[in-house]
């Protein structure tokens, strides 16, 4: 019995000291992973915007008479050279030098505006021509290998753009021709007044196809000369302008890739940046904040079918690309950490650009810190320029007791 009772109390002491070590024993730590990832890698700025035509143009009375009431309402489609309005002019006033020179000097004015939009149509056409040699040499490199073809589709957007500037100067061409031809009519009802020969109604014509904004002077009345009278415009012609901060206006550079969200329809509309303009205002914001902001400019390149209902001052929400990786190494923002200054220069695998980074890798079951080379990082995602492998599993969001060498496993959801 005194053998026995020495053989179950040795067992008990030695059963007491596994379950001591067994309790004072490290635990793996719990950790949410995330594989390591390659694919499309895009920083934004995000912004929202508002759509405005691209030419807006305002119909005045070119001389002074007794307007007729218009008919035309907001939203009506007119045609180029439709009639708008009429005139009826006053009693005979007496024609004096300086009502027939303000009239000549409009008619002067006008024919300078038709040689400017000559000269637009022209530099347009030159920036076409341009456009598409380059488009023409970038698809003789590509077939050789010496350029992404990627570069192809810049491209083309390039010399759409380049088409949709040949055809607004065109129109804007054909808007000053008809504000010479009406200037003319004008000073031959001027010239004919006092001999009575002005007493025919004179019609306003559109100048352009598109639709009527708004009506300025909808009732009957005497109007003087230049008085607006329509507001018209091509809503086929919209683009897009957002108010960029400074500091992230000068990432958005011209040919940007633009892509417009929570404009009302489905899906996503393609865009490109046209101009940054020069000049920064200052804004308050909702909190009361002075900040300095550019507007930035932007051509919607998705086909008018997509967005032919969207309107002139719409509101829409903007994130133009500033930078795009294709096949990039990416893992969660997460799982990117800073080091302490000199912490990985005693690392000889670790470049010396790459030392100011690291994530965890979990290997055999441990922690293991890899010092990495950031390419840039957006809301979600990191781009890793060398470090890593497509395949690893990072720890993400790492608590406190991760250190090198530390045993995890995967939490369970």
């Amino acid at each position: 019995m005194k053998r026995k009772t020495w053989f179950m109390f040795a067992a008990g002491v030695a059963l007491l000291a596994l379950l001591l070590a067994w309790a004072l024993a490290p635990r793996p730590v719990e950790v949410e992973l995330a594989p390591v990832t390659r694919g499309l890698f895009e920083t934004t700025i995000d912004e929202d915007g508002k759509t405005r035509l691209a030419d807006r143009y305002v119909v005045s009375a070119p001389l002074a008479g007794r307007l007729e009431r218009i008919t035309l309402k907001e939203g009506d489609v007119v045609a180029a050279d439709a009639p708008l309005a009429h005139l009826l002019p006053v009693l005979p006033a007496m024609l004096d030098e300086r009502s027939l020179r303000e009239v000549q000097a409009r008619v002067a004015s006008a024919q300078d505006n038709v040689a400017r939009a000559g000269v637009r149509i022209a530099r347009a056409q030159v920036a076409l021509e341009q456009v598409r040699n380059d488009a023409r040499r970038n698809a003789q490199l590509a077939q050789q290998g010496f350029i992404a073809p990627a570069r192809l589709e810049s491209d083309r957007l390039a010399v759409v753009a380049a088409e949709r500037e040949v055809e607004s100067a065109a129109a804007e061409r054909r808007m000053a021709t008809h504000d010479l031809e009406q200037a003319r009519a004008a000073l031959g009802v001027v010239r004919q007044g006092a001999a009575g020969a002005g007493q025919a109604r004179f019609t306003v014509r559109a100048p352009v196809a598109g639709q009527v904004l708004r009506v300025l002077q909808a009732s009957e009345a005497t109007v003087a000369l230049g008085t607006p009278l329509l507001e018209l415009g091509d809503t086929g012609q919209l683009e897009v302008v957002a108010e960029l901060l400074t500091t992230d206006a000068l990432a958005a550079r011209p040919g940007s890739r633009v892509l417009i969200e929570r404009w009302g329809g489905p899906g996503t509309l393609e865009g490109r940046v046209r101009s940054v303009e020069p000049a920064a205002f200052t804004k308050v914001s909702a909190l009361g904040v002075e900040e300095q902001r550019v507007r930035v400019v932007i051509d919607l390149i998705s086909p008018r079918a997509q967005w032919q209902a969207l309107g002139d001052a719409y509101r829409v929400s903007v994130r133009i690309v500033t930078l795009s990786e294709e096949n990039a190494v990416q893992v969660p923002v997460s799982a990117v950490f800073p080091l302490p200054a000199g912490a990985a220069a005693s690392g000889a695998a670790a470049p010396a650009e790459a030392a100011s980074h690291a994530v965890f890798v979990v290997d055999a079951g441990r922690a293991r810190q890899v010092p990495v080379q950031l390419g840039g990082r957006n809301g979600s995602m990191a781009w890793i320029r060398s470090g890593l492998q497509p395949g690893s599993q990072v720890i993400v969001y790492p608590p406190a007791a991760v250190r090198e060498g530390v045993r995890v496993r995967a939490r369970k959801v």
